[in-house]
């Protein structure tokens, strides 16, 4: 669902990303794990076209995102480190505002209701107004709308910074049913805990490059932070 072949970006002299190879398939969580500048976003960005690559390719179902970026967004659902909702709406209304964006305006208000139930979302927030939503509510919220939107894949950057750890594991849940409909993610994270029990694969990365992929069965969390610092210290 979701391959760069020899995905590079470069800013003048400075790499950003070196000759990444990757497919993620569906149902495959994918983490990636490394330090700031390490190349997590920037490979989230190029998937995203938010940047244009200097070489390589990006493709989302099959389709390059540099050459069809509206057809390739059909597919894919974002969520950063803070969603970005309407704070003056309800929950509702923005479920509602942003799959009609997505080519859905057709829901019902109770099958609204039935992503924010299947995310987690309490009792009655949906009727509140978002700007007294907690983070993870918010991110309750962009996860209902990649679900109303029917994104094939979803790509996260940093979804759990900032959440204590009860919300961390429900997100993490989350990832797990997402997952389990065939969903394909693409997760960028310092967290190497979340990692672990959110992820089939992990991936390290070290100065733009991919240094290392591993499942995540194949550690304990403690053998994942070894591996993880190794890395870091060569």
């Amino acid at each position: 669902m979701l391959t760069a072949v020899d995905l590079t970006k470069r800013y003048n002299d400075v790499v950003a990303l070196n000759a990444l190879r990757l497919t993620i398939a569906p149902g495959e969580v994918f983490c990636l794990l490394g330090a700031n500048g390490a190349g997590k976003t920037t490979t989230i960005n190029l998937f995203l076209n938010f940047i244009e690559p200097t070489s390589g390719s990006a493709t989302i179902n099959g389709i390059d995102v540099t050459k069809a970026p509206l057809e390739t967004k059909k597919y894919v659902a974002y969520i950063p480190e803070t969603v970005m909702l309407y704070r003056n709406l309800t929950g509702l209304e923005n479920l509602e505002y942003f799959a009609a964006l997505a080519g859905r305006p057709d829901y019902t208000a109770s099958q609204l209701l039935e992503f924010f139930a299947r995310v987690g979302l309490p009792d009655g927030a949906a009727e509140r107004r978002v700007g007294t939503y907690s983070k993870g509510m918010r991110q309750k919220v962009g996860i209902a709308i990649a679900l109303a939107k029917g994104a094939k894949a979803l790509l996260l950057d940093e979804p759990t910074s900032g959440l204590d750890p009860k919300a961390s594991n429900e997100f993490s849940d989350l990832l797990r049913q997402l997952s389990a409909d065939g969903v394909a993610v693409l997760m960028a994270t310092h967290d190497l805990f979340r990692a672990k029990q959110s992820g089939t694969r992990v991936g390290i990365m070290k100065h733009g490059r991919l240094v290392a992929v591993h499942g995540t069965d194949e550690f304990t969390h403690a053998d994942l932070e070894r591996v993880y610092l190794e890395h870091m210290h060569d």
